[in-house]
């Protein structure tokens, strides 16, 4: 839902085993038996590939399939509203935002497109990110992508075969039959939600057949969701998962991949394929599951080891550019889509927002409220350069949540009240206690304990992403 993010260095990167296309038997001309050591490696190749589409399911199945889950927001096509922001007191997941309201809907496509509505947004920020099952997010509506006036725009996905309607903007195609749209509509504070709720009730999400006015309205044929179950998803039974979204799914680029998965049972629709596999296979299979969370754990614990992520680091700060992107960019970075899964499940491409980190101080110490004060100094020249706004939140660690403070203050950026140097540059104060009345409306509240900061930049400017913008350091002070 909104991205996780995991902090400690973990396991060392195991490289990628690569798989040789099965060789017939000479004698046969059939194909020879897969071994025990060609299904673990298949089964390390395969889980890397697969994992980002089990964690999509996980939160399609979750939020729009089972009706039981704590999570359960709504049945497909249909929008969901947060009406608040969040604060402390939200502990679903870590690091959540405190700049914008929230609305979501999961898409179903197979019987027909979708046709998003969105009224005029003028004078504030929104985005509509639309994720397809391999989590690349195929494409945006919004402020930098489609602009602020309204407009209506056409979600299809792989086997539709139709024209733009006449009073649709766009068409963004799809590659699977199942979208997650994630749409962030800019709070400007507190007394500002009833002009969002406003917003939200101007979008919509449509049949097209609806939109058209047409009196038949086609029906998707009935469909069974597989459970998710964690435990059997870490295991050799995540090929029947994996099978089943194989079939909402099409990309023709994958088949010499697929062609070589296909050993261990991986197959688009086989049902049951794991337990077909012997215990000897069956045993290397779960093997090979577990040597790729290490792999991707180890991707990412040192993002800058993996290929295609640009990183770069200074005075305790993080910033990372790579990990998300569309199907055109992310085909065959499957260690890369990986990780980014498992680090910040649903990010933004870098382009929309960037969201620089630091947990510790300019000196490498670990940022401590409790033993230290702290003050961020940007001068003049040294401000985030966006489009839209940037903000920096506090989280307490190693629960990563938002922290209690007495001013109900989450987080500060160029929207908050703040008290500039006559020379232009900008002191935040960081610390436990307030720093007097004088500089409270520079103050961004911490734990008494451990913590951190997470910068967000809504549409950074090009020359915030090359080279990678890093702001200034936290410092420690007497």
């Amino acid at each position: 839902m909104i991205p996780r993010m995991t902090i400690a260095t973990l396991a060392s990167l195991v490289l990628l085993v690569a798989c040789s296309k099965p060789v017939p038997s000479a004698k046969t001309g059939k194909e020879a038996p897969v071994t025990p050591d060609e299904a673990r490696a298949i089964a390390q190749e395969a889980y890397v590939y697969a994992y980002p589409m089990l964690e999509n399911y996980r939160t399609m199945y979750a939020q729009a399939i089972d009706r039981h889950a704590p999570g359960y927001m709504a049945p497909f096509d249909e929008l969901v509203h947060e009406t608040e922001l969040l604060g402390p007191e939200f502990r679903d997941v870590v690091r959540p935002n405190n700049d914008t309201l929230y609305s979501f809907a999961w898409l179903d496509l197979r019987a027909q497109p979708i046709v998003i509505g969105v009224p005029e947004i003028a004078h504030r920020y929104y985005s509509i990110q639309l994720v397809d099952m391999f989590t690349h997010n195929f494409a945006y509506i919004g402020t930098r992508a489609t602009g602020t006036s309204a407009g209506s725009f056409l979600v299809a996905g792989p086997d539709w075969q139709g024209t733009k309607p006449e009073d649709v903007e766009e068409v963004f195609r799809s590659e699977s039959a199942f979208v997650y749209c994630i749409i962030r509509t800019e709070a400007k504070g507190p007394d500002d939600l009833e002009a969002v709720h406003e917003i939200q009730r101007g979008y919509s999400v449509t049949p097209m057949n609806v939109f058209l006015g047409r009196s038949s309205v086609p029906a998707a044929s009935g469909i069974t969701f597989p459970l998710y179950d964690a435990d059997r998803v870490r295991s050799a039974a995540f090929i029947d998962l994996l099978n089943f979204l194989l079939e909402q799914v099409s990309a023709p680029e994958e088949a010499d991949l697929l062609a070589r998965l296909s050993r261990i049972g991986i197959r688009k629709g086989a049902t049951a394929a794991s337990l077909d596999l012997s215990p000897e296979i069956r045993n290397a299979v779960d093997a090979g599951v577990g040597q790729a969370l290490i792999e991707i754990q180890g991707a990412v614990g040192d993002l800058s080891s993996v290929g295609g992520v640009r990183v770069a680091s200074r005075d305790g700060w993080q910033g990372v550019d790579g990990l998300f992107g569309d199907g055109a960019e992310m085909r065959q970075k499957y260690l890369v889509r990986a990780a980014a899964a498992m680090v910040g499940l649903y990010g933004n491409d870098s382009v929309e927002a960037y969201y620089p980190m630091a947990n510790t101080d300019s000196e490498g110490r670990p940022l401590d409220a409790s033993t230290r004060k702290y003050t961020m100094r940007f001068e003049r020249d040294q401000m985030p350069a966006v489009d839209a706004f940037w903000s920096i939140t506090m989280y307490s660690l190693p629960d990563q949540l938002m922290v209690e403070n007495p001013i109900a203050r989450y987080s500060i950026g160029d929207r908050s009240e703040l008290r500039y140097a006559d020379d232009g540059s900008l002191t935040i104060y960081i610390q436990h206690e307030s720093p007097g009345a004088a500089r409270q409306s520079n103050w961004l509240p911490a734990p008494n304990g451990p913590f951190s900061l997470q910068l967000r930049m809504y549409l950074p400017k090009p020359e915030a992403l090359d080279p990678l913008y890093l702001p200034p350091p936290a410092n420690a002070v007497q």
